[in-house]
């Protein structure tokens, strides 16, 4: 089969702010090993280096990474920089701060006055002058608390021109409408996959109602999470995908793209093969049976 090199069109556009991105982009978290946030054993630079080039060709322009993406001699924002640099006109990157990771891989949550910090880390390693998109990663233990004063000094580095937009990663409804008090906000990332519960089916629908775009993340991996996806499947993933001749990670994919045309996907690897496969993704349809039969699931996102 031939695989076009706008496949990443397929599934359609939506807008950040002012620039427009395909749906189905690209996350740069385990492209630095096997298992994210690990300082084992590296992945092939090469070999990364290889996936993302394949992506841009494949019509991939949103990628997601973060400064604290790296592992024993791998930075994903550094691969980003080689692999892409320059970059196309059209390539939108997002990152995130908030949370960082020190040498020795142990996690640091920055000040509101460390992200100015944070910001010209992942500038410096993508070798940039500004980031397109911001994601504001809000740590587990403000999960029922403020971030005006975190996202107030994101938005002030936006004023300086180091920033384009603004997003919210980890978010809350409440956290929506306080940061869009503060600043606008262009997405919301967050964890979603199939099964996944009320609340969070709605936040997604109030996203789109508002014209902002909703980003899952572990859309493949549900429950798995960091660790990847899991060994097991459903057996109703596993009938949809015997249905279309795909894999079970193609379904949930496109499971997720059908949620809204505000959804965007952003799934993630080191492996060619499932860059192809996730890539064409896009252009799988599931019927309304098939969608309902999913959503019925419970594999709840924690």
């Amino acid at each position: 089969m031939t695989i076009e090199t706008n496949t990443a069109a397929a599934a359609g556009t939506w807008n950040l702010g002012d620039l427009t991105v395909n749906r189905i982009g690209f996350g740069a978290m385990r492209l630095t090993g096997s298992a994210a946030f690990d300082l084992g054993t590296p992945s092939d630079r090469d070999r990364a280096i290889s996936v993302l080039r394949r992506a841009i060709e494949l019509g991939v322009n949103h990628i997601d990474t973060a400064a604290f993406y790296f592992s024993r001699l791998r930075s994903a924002n550094e691969l980003i920089n080689r692999a892409l640099a320059p970059y196309p006109d059209d390539l939108v990157i997002a990152t995130k701060v908030w949370p960082g990771r020190n040498p020795s891989g142990e996690w640091v949550w920055a000040t509101p006055e460390q992200l100015r910090g944070q910001v010209e880390e992942n500038l410096r390693q993508l070798g940039r002058d500004h980031l397109d998109v911001v994601n504001l990663r809000v740590p587990p233990s403000r999960k029922a608390g403020s971030i005006a004063e975190h996202f107030g000094a994101l938005a002030g580095l936006r004023d300086a021109g180091l920033v384009r937009h603004l997003g919210i990663s980890n978010a809350t409804p409440e956290h929506l409408e306080e940061a869009q008090a503060i600043a606008p906000v262009v997405c919301v990332q967050n964890a979603y996959t199939i099964g996944a519960p009320a609340g969070e089916r709605a936040f997604l629908r109030a996203c789109g109602d508002q014209g902002i775009a909703f980003v899952p993340f572990f859309a493949i991996a549900g429950a798995g999470r960091e660790g990847g996806a899991n060994a097991t499947e459903h057996e109703s993933v596993l009938a949809v995908a015997r249905a279309h001749g795909v894999t079970p990670a193609q379904v949930r994919l496109a499971w997720t793209l059908q949620q809204g045309p505000h959804v965007l996907a952003i799934p993630g690897t080191g492996n060619p093969d499932h860059l192809v496969q996730n890539v064409t993704a896009g252009t799988l349809r599931l019927s309304d049976e098939e969608m309902a039969r999913l959503q019925s699931l419970d594999h709840a996102v924690e």
